[in-house]
């Protein structure tokens, strides 16, 4: 019996908790999974092994948000609830939910093992909806034909004709197929990466990290585009000097994003010292510092086509001209994404559903052999 007499509860060698609940090389500071709600919320001020893991995805979201405000202030900038930043409000959406459902698993994880599970389920749903955010923004903003309005006839008798057929053998899947795909993929991620915490359970680090390549890669598509073809803003202008800041951005982000995936495949450094990153300096802590770096990099290559696109005003037409995109609207934004979160609320919902009854009686048999007893100390 753990008598809690006013004092935090004792943390635990990988030896005392359950096997569910061992991370690999990770020695002490565990918390046994029968923590109360007010136990949990006040282990971030401990130092347990989830310490850092909450604190280097909580304190982001202030750091993104401070960043991410700055577009409103900006001269000729539309108001905040603008059609024109309905997709950058939806990025927004997909950041702070990742964030904060990643810092808030890491926290609660420890109540039960079934609220374990359904913790990272939620987690890695965010992650999926994050990928659509991304997308959405990366659909109005950096789309090959983002902004632009009607084109001129070409004067140029040299005009490349391979990067006319390309935008043309492309407009289909950009303006028809690519935020379809982008959502099948998500709900491919969430799929694997709840299945891996039932099964596949050697690979499950190298699963979870290698299958949202695949929406990296689908998402980035419009990006690829942009840097392999000519800008749409002349050379003058001050559009294109904000635009082509864009690549930099992008290659920041594809850095943080491959530091952040062999930080979490190789569980590096405490492979090679067990036991002395425990608590600060573990492999999923630098995860999450350089996975939030790259969201940083993300938001600034987004902002900065923003930008250019707001300092180009004839690019601004109203929606539909064509043939530029259909101006964003409520339900090509919010709607899509308000759809793709209640599917991915469904298969959380089927997911935790089967983890409670495969670890159910586990945890009510932990309960009675480990009852937390909150007593008054004489």
């Amino acid at each position: 019996m753990l008598l809690n007499c006013g004092q935090p509860l004792p943390l635990l060698r990988h030896t005392d908790v359950p096997p569910r609940v061992i991370e690999n090389f990770i020695l002490t500071g565990y918390r046994f999974p029968n923590y109360s709600l007010r136990d949990c919320l006040l282990s971030a001020f401990r130092p347990t092994n989830e310490t850092g893991n909450f604190w280097t995805h909580f304190l982001p979201v202030f750091v993104f948000f401070y960043h991410f405000v700055e577009v409103f202030g900006w001269e000729n900038a539309p108001h905040g609830n603008d059609p024109f930043f309905y997709p950058l409000w939806n990025y927004f959406i997909g950041v702070f939910c990742l964030l904060m459902a990643s810092s808030l698993a890491h926290l609660l994880n420890s109540m039960s093992i079934v609220v374990r599970e359904v913790c990272f389920f939620v987690d890695y749903g965010t992650i999926s909806a994050y990928t659509v955010g991304s997308s959405l923004a990366y659909y109005y903003y950096i789309h090959p034909r983002a902004g632009l309005g009607e084109i001129e006839e070409q004067t140029n008798p040299e005009m490349d004709q391979k990067a006319s057929y390309t935008t043309l053998d492309l407009s289909v899947f950009f303006n028809t197929l690519y935020i379809p795909s982008a959502c099948v993929v998500a709900l491919v991620c969430i799929l694997s990466c709840c299945n891996t915490r039932q099964r596949w359970r050697k690979y499950r680090y190298i699963i979870r990290t290698m299958v949202f390549l695949l929406p990296f890669f689908l998402s980035s598509t419009p990006i690829f585009y942009r840097l392999l073809t000519k800008s749409p803003y002349s050379d003058e202008s001050p559009s294109f000097a904000s635009s082509s800041t864009m690549a930099v951005y992008f290659y920041g982000h594809c850095f943080w994003l491959v530091l952040s995936a062999v930080f979490n495949i190789s569980k590096l450094p405490e492979r090679l010292a067990p036991g002395r990153f425990d608590i600060w300096g573990h492999s999923h802590q630098w995860f999450h510092c350089f996975t939030f770096l790259s969201i940083l990099d993300e938001l600034h290559m987004i902002k900065a086509e923003v930008k250019a696109i707001l300092l180009s005003t004839s690019m601004l037409l109203p929606p539909g001209s064509f043939p530029r995109l259909p101006g964003p609207t409520v339900t090509s934004t919010y709607g899509v994404m308000l759809l793709l979160q209640t599917t991915i609320v469904s298969v959380i919902v089927w997911f935790s559903w089967k983890a409670n009854s495969i670890f159910g009686p586990q945890r009510d048999q932990l309960a009675k052999d480990h009852p937390t007893k909150h007593a008054k100390c004489h």
